[in-house]
């Protein structure tokens, strides 16, 4: 299970990236080159966090173009994978960590809190990656769950089933979010099985089988379900 929680296993790749060069090259190299191996949970990431930039900026005060305007190099760097420039800026640009204390009270303040969890659940310390993605305050977006979601990732990655379990189904209260609720859905089942709680990841996959059958996540899911004595 361990694995599941993250992104992409393993250390931050470690090209050197100039700023003023050939940052967003190398954002587009590396899209190219793994665009057919992107996980579903990385996809979710991406999409989660346009929708809650997007809406947070339609609310956004002047006052806050600054903070807006240093997350561009971090999240540059995030997309290229280069997570810990992203995390701790490249001696120039400030990364996620320093950006969420210096903007505190600013959407963009708020949202480096997430990128700085995702991060440190990329590069495997679920302990950090809890205590950033819990700073984050997304309550009532896209994010917000999808925020929870990986809290529930980084708690099974830390052994702590009944924690990941409550945040997981934080994570798919939307019955209408056909992206976020059934890649936890899959996670919380499996969360629950881990628990020894077979019935309820029983009930668990049934309802990602009935309300998403479309999802990527249902379509081995009656596999799962056999695994527990549902054949029907």
């Amino acid at each position: 299970m361990a694995n599941s929680a993250r992104n992409n296993p393993g250390a931050p790749q470690q090209e050197t990236i100039y700023p003023e060069t050939n940052a967003l090259e190398n954002v587009q190299v590396f899209y190219e080159k793994n665009k057919k191996m992107l996980s579903t949970v990385t996809t979710v990431i991406l999409v989660a966090v346009v929708g809650y930039f997007a809406y947070m900026k339609m609310f956004k005060g002047p006052n806050d173009e600054k903070a807006a305007a240093a997350m561009y190099w971090p999240q540059l760097y995030f997309g290229a994978d280069s997570l810990n420039m992203a995390l701790n800026g490249d001696g120039k640009n400030l990364g996620f960590t320093k950006l969420a204390t210096k903007y505190s009270g600013t959407p963009a303040g708020n949202l480096a809190h997430y990128y700085e969890g995702v991060c440190y659940l990329r590069m495997g310390d679920p302990a950090k990656a809890i205590t950033a993605l819990q700073a984050f305050n997304g309550k009532g977006t896209i994010l917000g769950r999808q925020a929870a979601g990986l809290i529930g990732l980084a708690y099974m990655e830390s052994g702590n089933n009944a924690k990941a379990i409550e945040s997981l189904k934080q994570a798919v209260t939307d019955k209408e979010d056909a992206l976020v609720t059934p890649t936890y859905l899959y996670h919380l089942g499996m969360a629950y099985q881990a628990a020894g709680q077979g019935n309820e990841a029983k009930e668990t996959f049934k309802r990602l089988r009935d309300e998403f059958p479309r999802s990527q996540q249902a379509r081995d899911i009656d596999k799962e379900l056999a695994k527990l004595g549902e054949l029907n």
